[in-house]
């Protein structure tokens, strides 16, 4: 296992940029809970170079990128703590390079990022940046059944990220010059990366968000159901994270989809509250499907009237 001082480096980096999971995370039994804070604090150190402010050219972001994937899969010298501590886990878990290389592919993706065209560019994208992270959890909690456990364990990575495109519409497109909102369903709604740049929440936008809160619910879903193929220590905090990340949900219906406005968030106080009515449920219970669909967002609105839906066809020019 990694270092005192690697893991406390890692879990700083945890606490500070990623609260939501950080929450999470501390129930985890102890072996997982010091493992995911070296893969998060991994993660956030790859993707705080293509989100950074500082005036870096794109060259000098894929140099960097490239020597963090050389330094994690020992083919470069480092002495920086969380990728000295990854290289460990990846030996100790047996975590394929391929995973590793998923992920960084994902983040060199974004540094020249033109906005999707279609929901399947999007998911291809996403296998990199939320299903590699995915896989790598399912070996540091030690699955028995991954085979199993892998189709659902993506459809819930992929529901955490599609969350936290549709609440970060306004940060990615005015810091990062990003657009995650396919431009197929852009098309449809009439919704145009002008308008998104000038903040404008019309009746379009409001629908495209509504039918994209829509699409990430089933996948959360279909996550969910597979949270019992699971080890028992890892059921709960699985769980209690997509109830967290569900909420975000309920906070932009209450904001009649106008993300552009405000970003949605959430309290301290609102999150333990959660955490607290997740425990309670799972107690009476053990069933992960049944204390989601008492205890999260999910399901409470119905975001879509289907029938009045029109076609999401063409991509956006």
């Amino acid at each position: 296992m990694p270092s005192r001082s690697q893991l406390a480096k890692s879990k700083r980096i945890h606490r500070r940029t990623g609260r939501t999971f950080y929450l999470a995370t501390r129930l985890f039994p102890q072996d997982v809970r010091e493992a995911t804070y070296v893969l998060y604090a991994f993660f956030r150190i790859a993707d705080d170079i293509v989100d950074t402010t500082e005036d870096r050219s794109p060259d000098a972001q894929r140099e960097r990128l490239e020597h963090i994937r050389a330094a994690v899969l020992g083919r470069a010298e480092t002495d920086e703590p969380v990728l000295l501590a990854t290289r460990e886990l990846l030996v100790e878990y047996d975590i394929p390079e391929s995973e590793v290389d998923s992920f960084i592919d994902a983040m060199i993706a974004d540094i020249d990022h033109e906005p999707y065209a279609t929901r399947d560019e999007l998911d291809a994208y996403m296998r990199g940046s939320a299903v590699a992270v995915a896989n790598m959890m399912l070996a540091v909690m030690d699955v028995e059944d991954e085979a199993a456990a892998r189709p659902h364990a993506a459809a819930l990575a992929e529901a955490f990220q599609l969350t936290n495109f549709l609440r970060d519409v306004r940060e990615d497109i005015r810091d990062y010059d990003r657009v995650y909102l396919p431009g197929e369903v852009r098309s449809a709604y009439g919704v145009t990366i002008d308008q998104l740049e000038a903040g404008e929440a019309d009746a379009g936008f409001r629908r495209a968000m509504q039918v994209e809160l829509a699409r990430t619910e089933a996948r959360y879903r279909t996550g969910v159901a597979g949270i019992r193929h699971l080890p028992k220590g890892t059921q709960f905090p699985v769980l209690a994270a997509a109830v967290l990340y569900a909420e975000y949900h309920r906070v932009i219906a209450s904001q009649e989809y106008d993300v552009l406005g405000e970003r949605p968030s959430l309290s301290t106080w609102r999150k333990l509250s959660l955490v607290a009515r997740t425990r309670l449920h799972w107690a009476l219970s053990g069933d992960p499907v049944a204390v989601f669909d008492r205890v999260a967002a999910i399901g409470e609105t119905d975001h879509v009237d289907r029938e009045s839906l029109p076609p999401v066809e063409a991509p956006a020019q």
